[in-house]
């Protein structure tokens, strides 16, 4: 009876092992804040009057549904900077890619590998999180965490 046991605990945990390896990459989880009435959101619309093209304006992109202020880095994202492409948008998709073809620059992670969500989770957090203040939150990003509280 002990041996069927002890089999039977075995077989459980390889069968556990096998469905966390089959899972694949669980991503970053964005956490909003507690207080989400004082948060500013964006749209899309709203978002691309910050894309690097007026001087006098701020340069905003967002990453996984955060909205980041990257005029520091203006060398970068500013009018005629090599990643300028991404700047006034939700690009998510491309900094997974690490691609600046048109149809990447979107928030949509459908059919992104394991290895792609797992570089963008380590692009969000070392490089948006680290250097570039946050200054709102994508709306879908607000109406995807209502619909799951519910």
């Amino acid at each position: 009876m002990a041996v069927e046991c002890f089999s039977q605990r075995r077989l459980s945990l390889l069968l556990f092992s096998l469905v966390e390896l089959a899972s694949g990459y669980s991503p970053l989880k964005i956490d909003l804040p507690s207080d989400i009435d004082a948060v500013r959101v964006f749209s899309d619309i709203d978002i691309a009057h910050f894309d690097g093209t007026k001087s006098d304006k701020p340069i905003y992109m967002a990453v996984k549904g955060v909205v980041f202020d990257v005029t520091s880095g203006k060398e970068y994202y500013g009018l005629g900077s090599s990643y300028n492409a991404l700047a006034g948008k939700d690009c998510t998709r491309a900094v997974a890619k690490m691609s600046l073809d048109p149809e990447d620059l979107i928030s949509d992670t459908t059919g992104l590998s394991d290895s792609e969500l797992e570089f963008l989770d380590n692009i969000f957090t070392s490089t948006y999180q680290a250097k570039y203040p946050v200054v709102g939150y994508m709306d879908y990003l607000i109406r995807n965490q209502q619909r799951s509280e519910l």
